[in-house]
């Protein structure tokens, strides 16, 4: 999949309409807490880490020293300041860290970005001390029904089944010395209501919707908010994946 190209007012953008609210992702924190015991003293990679939203929620959960890994210049520039975070220009296939140098890495919605992604596990398995976790939350192909875009746009369901499969990813991972460790569906609260959701939209800052032709882009925020009509105490709950993996 090519690059995504993000200037100052798209990586803006996305900050604003694609990262999800703190408080919405409490599953997310127990599944990273549960599968890599993160703590005072790790290190954790965030590849792919755009504007820092899970940089800063990895720190402030866990009280660990986050590794922020971005190619976008844009991008990295939005992520809060502050002690535990260091922001390093790199990308997965060749990361700016010496051998051994985390104890967990963190690839979220960024997997369909990655050209080669047998180099890149084998950067994640140089980077990572023996016993390390990676996690990968990402949209797959074949398990995206409950993703919120694809349910009101289910035109954008084409785009991800062009996204590297669990199995492509399991395989490059296993080939450089990584062993599966579990594939779970979670929840994640993207807006208090669907009219919020629908509200707080912006076409341009997601290549899914931006790809749509426009009538399929008005007919599904149609179907959005009439959604919300309908079941106004709805909360926007959107579902990822999160495929674990344990170096050897």
């Amino acid at each position: 999949m090519a690059d995504t190209v993000y200037d100052a007012s798209t990586a803006a953008d996305y900050r604003a309409a694609r990262e999800i609210p703190r408080e919405g992702l409490t599953a997310w924190r127990e599944a990273i807490a549960e599968h890599a015991a993160p703590g005072p003293g790790a290190t954790v990679l965030d590849v792919g880490a755009g504007t820092g939203a899970f940089a800063t929620a990895l720190r402030d959960w866990f009280g660990v020293h986050v590794v922020a890994v971005e190619p976008a210049p844009a991008m990295p520039e939005l992520i809060p300041a502050g002690e535990g975070i260091t922001v390093l220009d790199g990308r997965a296939e060749q990361l700016p860290v010496a051998d051994a140098a985390a104890d967990a890495a963190w690839l979220g919605s960024v997997v369909h970005h990655i050209g080669d992604l047998a180099a890149a596990a084998r950067e994640l398995h140089r980077a990572l001390r023996p016993g390390g976790t990676v996690l990968i939350r990402n949209a797959f192909p074949g398990r995206c029904e409950r993703d919120l875009r694809v349910r009101y746009f289910p035109e954008t369901a084409a785009g991800i089944a062009d996204y590297p499969t669990v199995e492509h990813v399991t395989t490059a991972f296993e080939a450089a010395g990584f062993t599966p460790v579990a594939l779970r569906s979670l929840p994640q609260r993207s807006a208090p209501t669907l009219a919020a959701f629908a509200a707080g939209l912006r076409r341009d800052a997601d290549s899914k919707l931006r790809a749509l032709p426009d009538e399929a882009w008005r007919a599904g925020l149609d179907r959005l908010r009439r959604a919300a009509a309908e079941r106004p105490e709805e909360e926007a709950v959107s579902w990822m994946d999160l495929l674990v993996l344990r170096r050897d």
